[in-house]
């Protein structure tokens, strides 16, 4: 099986060797959590945008409830803050250059210092001031240049869910041009790299409760209110 449609949503991308085989055009990967679950079902753009790339399933109450109804069909979680070390080792392995486009200015540098010494292979970034999507023209350039000048294999993009995906999307063309094989939104990846915040040890994330976590070590209203919006999942048929 190629393909699995879970909660009005279709997953392509059921694997990493899937992920990272190297095809002749752009290929988009979207890690989808239950937070774009529920975006899809009530977004059709950002529905199809999912069914048209390559959407993973990124954490852990999605993926178990899909295990669940797909009992016979093999495909793995794959979550942006874990997919990124995958990246890298396939790049270390197939001399393949990735770059970091999006999180906090800190996160990003350190980010790009961790990864290159760690798998030795050439990594670069870029953190733009935060702006509302759409970007201005001279911020989009201010980016689209950088990403020209290094010529990256991969594109990491770090601006939160559904404005990285939806800024991927409306540049392919640019990002094919330049020579990207492969683009991914990774969220709050960067941060994670960095240490700049904790991720949730793995006996947590398999409970589901990543979320949860985040919430303890970032008390702010609106993780609170993702995270109870989220529950929606349970919801949808």
């Amino acid at each position: 099986m190629t393909a699995i449609r879970f909660k009005n949503v279709l997953f392509r991308g059921l694997t990493k060797q899937i992920l990272l085989e190297e095809d002749s055009q752009l290929k988009i990967i979207v890690t989808v959590n239950a937070e774009f679950i529920i975006h899809a079902n009530k977004d059709p753009e950002f529905n199809k945008l999912i069914a048209e790339n390559f959407g993973t399933f990124d954490g852990q109450i999605p993926y178990i409830l899909a295990k669940r109804k797909f009992k016979n069909v093999f495909f793995e979680k794959i979550s942006g803050s874990s997919f990124i070390y995958d990246i890298c080792e396939f790049s270390k392995k197939n001399n393949k250059k990735v770059f970091l486009l999006g999180g906090h200015l800190d996160s990003n540098s350190k980010s790009v210092s961790i990864l290159s010494e760690r798998y030795q292979i050439e990594v670069s970034g870029f953190s733009p001031d935060y702006m509302p999507y759409p970007f201005e023209a001279k911020h989009d350039e201010a980016i689209i240049e950088k990403i020209r000048h290094f010529k990256p294999d991969f594109l990491l993009v770090g601006f939160g869910a559904k404005k990285q995906e939806m800024w991927i999307n409306d540049h392919k063309e640019q990002l094919s041009e330049i020579g990207v094989k492969w683009a991914v939104g990774v969220g709050g990846t960067f941060e994670f790299v960095a240490g700049t915040i904790k991720r949730a040890p793995l006996a947590v994330q398999r409970a589901g409760l990543e979320g949860v976590y985040r919430l303890f070590q970032e008390p702010k209203l609106f993780r609170f209110k993702r995270l109870i919006a989220s529950m929606a999942i349970f919801a949808i048929k």
